[in-house]
Parts: structure tokens; C-alpha cells; sequence
């Protein structure tokens, strides 16, 4: 059996020190060294086969970090790795203390379309790490070669509501062919929309009226609010369309990033597929002609495996029924402790298929270092990331 971890980790902007990301936002020498130092104990700690990265600027501060933890590794494994100047017992428990290196490691990274280089308005991009290299290039996708046009309907009458139109995602999706074991898994890298409002600022202004707090706009901050929903929402349908085009070639799927959504929310919703009901056999028909017009019991099964065949798993929720705990999370903002980074898969890794090639066999979450922002050390954990680690541990059966 062909064993495998895979996590994802929002490292929370990581550039360069002295080099304005957001405006009047840079790193000391001293906070950069901070938080590499920080970024690569994590990097220890996970030690993950596969390895997603969000919200990182520049490729060569994550190549440094990535470098930083096997220097460290190799220091960890030549105090671990048993010979005869060590005691027997360490032999024992040597294949959970040994560190694997990422020196023959394949790094992918896309850069952000959005980022212009100018100071204080750079635009994070997206890496993929992995031990076991990459089958064929890359592909990003973010600027849209036929802008996604979403028809809206208007209640009650004939005509269309016009278009919602999406030509651009505002963060990279990144895909990767990995391939493990006997298997080629394909492995999605997503940041999607945040929830934070999308205010438009007038020609010739140099803000946007809805950012002036100290003139409240209510309804204009929930029209950003709108704005960043629709939009996190078309990203998740883009997302969507490229997975379906995956599973339907086969191909095992497993997705991971920064939803910046719950497990629930549509937008995940969007990105997993809908879940099945129970039995549709009950349900009028689409074309019901009187009361008793039900779809069968054989058309109940068809409708079942049409969902399920393309509907992906998360990864927290099959730990939580494996395990019977009740409390993971991986953000906490103003008292508020919630999972929006996530790690989804195909039904290929679901146990419960016949036809399943692999599962999972446990799922950490790495959330220590979070608080709300009210506890003594807050500025230093802000300074390390505002996001929980997750990583998957999997098992092919061939």
C-alpha cells in the first residue's frame, strides 16, 4: 500500500522584507526573519508529501523557506534516524520521525494576474509542492478566455435580467497532475474571493465613499458585500467546471486552498456538488403530468449515481464521522471560529464506493498559533499566519 500526505497552508502574504505588499503594509528584516523562522518549523511539523500554498507573492522567499525546513530536517533526522550509536527503541517509531526532504521536490508557482509589481498593490499568487514531481506542466487559470456570462431571469416575466460577467478570477487557481503510487491524481490549488466588500471608487477619486467609516454607509457596504459574494461564487463555478472536466475522464480529484466559505456555504457547495437525497422515488417527476406522476425506484438509482459519480468529499467532514469530534476550525476573527480551509476529494479516496482506490486514514488541523486578536501574543501569531494548517493522511490500496 502506497501511503501519502497531502495539506494546505494560507502562510499569510509572504514577500520579501522591506517590501510594501499592501498599502503601508512591509515586513522589518526582523518580522520577515520571524516569520520564515516561523513558516518553516510548520513546514517541519507537516512534513506533507503534497503541500498547497496560498498567499504567496514571491517564489523565491517560499524556496528559501522550503530550504530553511530540510536544513532542519536533516538536523532532525541524523539525531533520529537509528544506528548503533542510538538505543534500539528508536527503531521502533523511526518511520513517524523521519523527515522527508523536498531537495528532489517539484515546486509549482502562479503568480497573480492582478499584481502589477507597484508597491503597496501587490496581489498574492498561489504554489503547489510536491514530493513525488508533477506528471506534464502547470496550468493556471485565471484569466478567462471566454468571459463567464451568468444569465439572471426575471420573476414572473419573459425577458432577462441581464448578466452577471466574470472575466478574471481575482487569485490564481492552480492545477497539478501528481503522480502517487500506481495512480495520477489531479490537484486543484484554489484562494477564492474573500469576504471582505468590493468597493467601487469614482474616476478621478482616491477612495471609494463606502470606505469612509467615519461617514457609515450601510446599504453601500452591503452592496461590497454583495459585490465580493458574487464574485467568490463565479470563481467556485469556474473551479467546478474544471474538476467535472476531470472526473469526467476518470481522473481521482482532490481539491484543496482557502475557501474563504464554510463547508456549507453555496459557494462550497458550488465547488464539491449538490448531495444526493435520500430517495427521489418519492419526488413528482420533472414532467409530472398528474399527483402521483414519481421518478421509479430504477430512475432513483440512475439520479444517485449521476450525483455522486462527480460529487467531491471534504475532508474534515469524513474525519468528524470517523472520529466523533465535533470541533475543527481554521480562522478565528472577532470571537468567530470557522473552517474555510479545506481539503475535498473525489470519490475515488470515499471508503463507502465500491469502487474506491484509496481513503483516508486521519486529519490534523494545525490551529495553535490562532486567536482572535485579543490575546497578548496576537501580534506575533498575525505575524505567522491567520489561518489554521490541515493535512490529510492517505492510503492507495495498490
Amino acid at each position: 500500500m502506497t501511503r501519502f500526505t497531502i495539506a494546505s497552508f494560507n502562510v499569510k502574504n509572504l514577500i520579501g522584507p522591506e517590501r510594501e505588499y499592501y498599502r503601508f503594509q512591509s515586513y522589518t528584516p526582523e518580522e520577515y526573519a520571524w516569520k520564515a523562522d516561523w513558516m518553516a518549523d510548520q513546514l517541519l511539523t507537516l512534513n506533507a508529501d503534497i503541500l498547497g500554498f496560498q498567499e504567496i507573492f514571491e517564489e523565491a522567499p517560499l524556496r528559501q523557506v522550503i530550504a530553511e525546513a530540510d536544513r532542519r530536517g536533516a538536523e532532525a533526522n541524523a539525531a533520529s534516524i537509528p544506528d548503533p550509536s542510538k538505543r534500539y527503541h528508536r527503531k521502533a517509531i523511526f518511520q513517524k520521525l523521519a523527515y522527508g526532504s523536498y531537495a528532489g521536490a517539484a515546486l509549482a508557482f502562479a503568480p497573480n494576474v492582478n499584481d502589477t509589481g507597484e508597491p503597496g498593490k501587490r496581489r498574492p499568487g498561489l504554489a503547489v509542492l510536491s514530493r513525488f514531481g508533477f506528471q506534464g506542466e502547470a496550468e493556471v487559470i485565471q484569466e478567462l478566455a471566454q468571459p463567464l456570462d451568468i444569465p439572471m431571469a426575471c420573476l414572473g416575466e419573459d425577458d432577462d435580467a441581464g448578466f452577471y460577467t466574470l472575466r478574471r478570477l481575482s487569485r490564481p487557481i492552480l492545477k497539478v497532475r501528481v503522480p502517487v503510487g500506481n495512480l495520477v491524481i489531479t490537484v486543484f490549488n484554489c484562494h477564492l474571493k474573500s469576504k471582505l466588500g468590493e468597493f467601487i471608487t469614482p474616476q478621478g477619486a482616491s477612495y471609494a465613499p463606502e470606505s469612509v467609516l467615519t461617514a457609515y454607509d450601510a446599504a453601500g457596504r452591503a452592496l461590497g458585500s454583495l459585490r465580493a459574494a458574487l464574485r467568490r461564487m463565479g470563481e467556485a463555478w469556474v473551479l467546478r467546471r474544471a474538476v467535472l472536466d476531470e472526473l469526467e475522464q476518470g481522473h481521482p480529484v482532490m481539491v484543496l486552498g482557502d475557501f474563504n466559505d464554510g463547508e456549507n456555504a453555496v459557494s462550497s457547495e458550488i465547488i464539491s456538488g449538490e448531495a444526493p437525497f435520500k430517495n427521489y422515488a418519492w419526488m413528482l417527476r420533472h414532467d409530472a403530468r398528474h399527483s402521483g406522476d414519481r421518478y421509479s425506484e430504477e430512475e432513483d438509482r440512475q439520479i444517485h449515481e449521476a450525483i455522486d459519480r462527480v460529487r467531491l468529499r471534504p475532508a474534515e467532514k469524513m474525519f468528524l464521522k470517523k472520529s466523533l469530534r465535533d470541533v475543527v476550525y481554521t480562522t478565528a476573527f472577532g470571537g468567530v471560529h470557522e473552517s474555510i480551509d479545506q481539503i475535498y476529494m473525489s470519490r475515488h479516496f470515499d471508503p463507502a464506493w465500491h469502487g474506491a482506490l484509496g481513503e483516508m486514514q486521519y486529519y490534523s488541523v494545525f490551529n495553535d498559533h490562532l486567536t482572535d486578536g485579543s490575546h497578548p501574543e496576537a501580534p506575533y501569531n498575525k505575524l505567522a499566519s491567520d489561518h489554521g494548517q490541515i493535512l490529510a493522511h492517505m492510503e492507495l490500496r495498490s
